[in-house]
């Protein structure tokens, strides 16, 4: 007799649907699902993220925010959540959207089940819808406002419910720093040495990040995302770090102007995501909107100096407007901060993925070196941050 056909042999009983939740799109597209983490209504952008792991770092990214997170991959929670594993203070996700939510959190570091850190963290959610089909109409449509519904949001109709979806405000503008930020600066040290000194501008930052630098000798001096220029060069940093974040980069005008100040100062500059962008606005080109946007942690990066590609981490709906060949001189002010160079290019879609300035000690990248999670192919550019910050401090010291 097979042990399927053992008379004591039982399988789990198939989680059914107890409580009824919505999804609502703004182009009227309805999917009925249920229930799941907090009950309610929460509204923001649809976006969707391919990343079969680390469902947790992403839930706890705080450029997330402002959006409904939709998870490609069917089956989501089966290892549960740890404090350990969250990349910032809380969950920053409005919505969250999967298939097949896991019954049981089955791993030996799992602290609580993902349904649980959901409700702990006010996020409604819904599961037990067709995550593909949805993830096709994000691709074909765009990104798209939306919003999640259960308990008593589901008292009003759904042609109310779409009011509400259509009357609330879109991404492009939108301004989330003040919200993610740290509230006061703080001091991190590595052990072992100070090899350097990093001033990281706090945009929506990853724990990550730090953790790499630290890793490498480096002291960080985290910052607000509202400090003033004189206060960031009063502590004399090595370099300066631009961190990812949410929103709109064209709505950050404080946070270009700061770091036009650094490039002023000759200080290195190093910036990943919407710090990318950001180095890209200082320097006077554009950014856009992408259709739907890069997130997941599988997309190839080539560099275009050595040719090699990496699989990287993304995690942006916004991208960096500058012609892929040939050197272009800055446009602001009329070119005051001299030659820059597209250095990675995404292979999907041909998007800027690096900026490389020539005539200032400054580069970005759009994707995510520090992962969490996602691979570890990009992780030398911090590297190359400590040499620029570490040949600074030793300039620096032979001039005094």
């Amino acid at each position: 007799m097979t042990p399927s056909a053992s008379p004591t042999a039982t399988r789990p009983p198939r989680r059914t649907r107890t409580e009824k939740a919505l999804l609502i799109l703004e182009d009227g597209t309805v999917l009925r699902g249920s229930a799941y983490g907090a009950r309610g209504s929460r509204f923001g952008e649809v976006v969707f993220t391919t990343g079969m792991t680390g469902y947790q770092e992403t839930l706890s990214d705080p450029s997330y925010a402002g959006q409904i997170v939709v998870q490609t991959a069917p089956h989501i929670g089966n290892t549960g959540a740890n404090a350990e594993d969250m990349e910032s203070r809380k969950v920053w996700v409005r919505g969250y959207a999967v298939r097949d939510a896991s019954r049981i959190a089955s791993n030996h570091r799992a602290e609580q089940t993902l349904d649980e850190l959901l409700i702990s963290s006010d996020v409604v959610g819904i599961s037990d819808i067709d995550t593909r089909m949805l993830t096709r109409i994000l691709r074909e449509t765009g990104s798209l406002r939306g919003g999640i519904f259960s308990g008593d949001a589901l008292e009003s109709s759904e042609e109310q419910l779409l009011t509400q979806v259509r009357d609330q405000p879109a991404m492009s503008g939108a301004n989330f720093l003040e919200e993610v930020t740290i509230a006061q600066p703080v001091v991190l040290e590595p052990e072992g040495e100070v090899r350097a000194t990093v001033a990281a501008v706090d945009l929506g930052i990853k724990g990550a990040s730090p953790r790499s630098m630290l890793a490498r000798g480096l002291r960080v001096h985290l910052l607000p995302a509202t400090t003033p220029l004189e206060d960031l060069l009063a502590l004399a940093p090595d370099a300066v770090f631009f961190s990812n974040g949410p929103g709109d980069p064209a709505a950050a005008t404080t946070q270009i102007e700061l770091l036009r100040g650094v490039l002023d100062a000759g200080v290195p500059f190093f910036g990943i995501c919407f710090g990318n962008q950001l180095l890209g606005r200082a320097l006077g080109f554009g950014t856009y909107k992408l259709k739907f946007g890069h997130r997941g942690i599988n997309q190839p990066v080539q560099d275009r100096e050595t040719g090699q590609v990496a699989i990287t981490a993304h995690n942006h709906g916004f991208a960096v407007d500058v012609p892929l060949e040939g050197e272009h001189v800055a446009p602001h002010d009329a070119g005051r901060y001299g030659r820059v160079v597209v250095s990675h290019v995404g292979l999907n879609d041909d998007v800027v993925e690096g900026l490389r300035c020539l005539d200032r000690p400054a580069f970005s990248v759009q994707y995510h070196p520090e992962a969490a999670g996602g691979p570890h192919d990009a992780s030398p550019l911090f590297d190359r941050l400590a040499e620029l910050a570490i040949a600074h401090r030793a300039s620096a010291s032979k001039e005094s």
